[in-house]
């Protein structure tokens, strides 16, 4: 989804259209504009939410799952819910 989002922003089409053929190919310019702005914004107040998600995006690919994983079982510890998902998703 990143790369194809990428791919939309450079050579300037829709995303839903990259990604699913259907809607407009081209954007607005108001659209193309909107666009740049909105896929590099980072909307998190939470200081230690914005340490935790630019160290999952520094971290190497081969480490992401783990690393979501953890942070999952620790979640699960502090409020005794589940999140249904397991191992292999996401």
């Amino acid at each position: 989804m990143a790369h194809l989002r990428e791919l939309a922003l450079v050579t300037g089409v829709q995303f839903e259209w990259l990604a699913t053929g259907r809607g407009k190919m081209g954007l607005s310019l108001d659209t193309a504009m909107d666009s740049v702005a909105a896929a590099d914004a980072l909307l998190i107040d939470d200081p230690l939410e914005l340490r935790l998600i630019t160290a999952f995006r520094e971290a190497p690919t081969r480490s992401k799952a783990p690393l979501v994983e953890v942070a999952e079982q620790l979640a699960e510890l502090r409020t005794g819910k589940t999140r249904g998902g397991g191992k292999g998703q996401g």
